[in-house]
């Protein structure tokens, strides 16, 4: 399994996956753009709160994308079996 150590908001980061560069590069960017939006608003607010919401926000998403991929595949399952 790979290694990498890349920076991620001002902090270098490593870690081992079987992810390929290209896809954790696209991950970085996500969470870079998502951090930006918090912070867009001016407001004086400690890192490790931006990061709390930015990992609530990516938790949410996940489970949302996974309820609706549930969703679809017993779609797919009750047309199958007709």
């Amino acid at each position: 399994m790979p290694r990498y150590t890349i920076p991620v908001l001002g902090l270098e980061i490593s870690f081992k996956t079987d992810a390929d560069k290209e896809r954790i590069e696209a991950a970085k960017d996500v969470l870079e753009e998502r951090f930006g939006e918090l912070t867009r608003g001016g407001k004086n607010v400690s890192r490790e709160k931006l990061l709390t919401c930015l990992a609530l926000s990516l938790a949410d998403d996940y489970l949302e994308h996974s309820r609706k991929l549930e969703m679809m595949e017993e779609k797919i399952n009750a047309l199958l079996e007709k």
